[in-house]
């Protein structure tokens, strides 16, 4: 089969494409033969060493793809075979993840994908879909499982909401019934936000943010989901309401996060930090379960049209998928594995 590996941390220019044998499930595990993978940037950061000590001598990236299971080790219910699945976290403690024409993967990491829902959808999901998840449910006073309604009558802001877990979070809230304001910093990325179904977008170089917040949410916002913390924690509590929470996922420009106190007392807020590897197993089955189901509601669209722009690269060109990524490409960057 053909595969991407690297064997060095570094630049993209690591990757490689080579042959390698057809991998084989073990027990309890699934084989799947990979149409599209999904690049995150962890797959970038993994590559270059940053914060992702190197465990194997040689890896193949990605964590998260859609794919075919073609074959299943022992205690996997074989009717699985010729199932349509959704990969996540496959090289998460692995050497081999969807860089490659089929790679093997615990069978509760590949997820079903339903009728109706495409390889492109599938490969999209994953890391950002589980983050926004695992964000939207951290609020002491909100729900720890999202459906249609569970967050009712609660205003999300979504900061960043034209990049991939933003878009996401805009999505999830508003399946589950949230008001939800997404934060952008240009007008085509407004019009991404709005695609994903914000209710309202502001633009937070222009005018004044808070102010134009405050009017959408005058009794202020439940719960913030934070990509750049540093830069937006003073918006966010000037907007957040008393008991509300703020819950990141990233620090996007990697601005210092200067914490004023007092106010944040005042605020009885949470600020909660969050990562997907190590959230534990049962938060990350619960997303699992509530993604799907807003998978098989149509919930989760991607494409231009539905604010998550996609950029596609053949699997020759692993490493230019890489550049994108680390370059902040507008959009989820997918690599086509299957021709």
């Amino acid at each position: 089969m053909k595969a991407i590996v690297y064997r060095d941390t570094g630049a993209p220019d690591v990757l490689r494409l080579v042959d390698r044998d057809r991998p084989e499930p073990g027990p309890g595990e699934v084989r799947v033969r990979v149409a599209v993978s999904g690049v995150n940037p962890t797959d970038w950061q993994a590559r270059s060493g940053i914060g992702h000590p190197k465990r194997f001598a040689e890896v193949t990236p990605h964590l998260d793809g859609a794919g075919t299971v073609d074959a299943v080790g022992e205690g996997v219910d074989r009717g699985r075979v010729g199932q349509r699945v959704w990969l996540f976290m496959a090289a998460a403690g692995r050497p081999t993840g969807t860089a490659a024409e089929f790679t093997v993967v615990p069978a509760e990491q590949a997820v079903p994908l339903p009728d109706g829902a495409g390889f492109d959808l599938g490969a999209a999901l994953g890391v950002p879909a589980l983050t926004a998840h695992r964000a939207l449910t951290v609020a002491e006073d909100g729900p720890d499982r999202l459906r249609p309604g569970a967050l009712e009558g609660k205003v999300v802001l979504a900061a960043g909401g034209a990049g991939a877990v933003g878009h996401a979070v805009i999505q999830l809230a508003r399946w589950a019934g949230a008001t939800v304001v997404g934060t952008v910093s240009s007008p085509a990325k407004a019009g991404l936000a709005t695609a994903a179904g914000a209710h309202h977008v502001v633009d937070y170089r222009r005018g004044d943010p808070a102010a134009e917040i405050r009017r959408i949410a005058p009794q202020g916002v439940d719960l913030v989901a934070e990509v750049a913390l540093g830069a937006n924690l003073a918006l966010d509590l000037a907007v957040l309401r008393t008991g509300g929470t703020i819950s990141t996922y990233a620090n996007d420009g990697g601005r210092p996060v200067e914490l004023d106190v007092p106010r944040t007392m005042v605020l009885n807020a949470r600020l909660q930090f969050l990562v997907l590897y190590t959230a534990g197993p049962r938060a990350r089955a619960a997303a699992v379960e509530d993604v799907a189901a807003a998978v098989r509601d149509g919930a989760l669209p991607v494409g231009e049209e539905h604010g998550l722009p996609l950029v596609r690269f053949p699997l020759d060109r692993t490493a230019d998928a890489h550049r994108a990524v680390e370059g902040r490409a507008v959009g989820k960057v997918l690599v086509d594995v299957a021709p």
